[in-house]
């Protein structure tokens, strides 16, 4: 099984599960303001400043960062990794992303609320 049979049905159904969630909550935001429903329910869904941003960006960066990584060890190592196991590694260091940059925003969050 090669690589790239794996990834590109991933990107290609991870992009269209992406444009439905936008569309679809782009429609809820538009039927609560047709509804005059536009109070403090409404401010949560338009809430965006820089630091979610700066936040957002962190996150995706750490992400891909490991994974690049995850490929460099498949291509220092390339007898000793397979391809299946490089796909593995890829998981293993995506979710190690995620899980560093959960605990650096947990730290952003707490002293912005002191």
């Amino acid at each position: 099984m090669n690589l790239e049979e794996v990834l590109i049905p991933l990107i290609i159904f991870g992009s269209i599960a992406i444009i439905i969630k936008i569309v679809l909550d782009n429609r809820l935001k538009h039927k609560l303001i047709d509804k005059g429903m536009v109070d403090e329910n409404v401010k949560f869904l338009n809430y965006s400043t820089a630091q979610t941003h700066r936040l957002s960006s962190l996150k995706w960066g750490m992400v891909l960062i490991s994974l690049g990584l995850a490929l460099s060890i498949k291509f220092i190592w390339p007898d000793v990794i397979n391809e299946e196991g490089t796909l593995g590694l890829m998981f293993l260091f995506a979710g190690i992303g995620f899980l560093v940059y959960f605990g650096i925003s947990q730290k952003f969050i707490d002293n912005n609320k002191q």
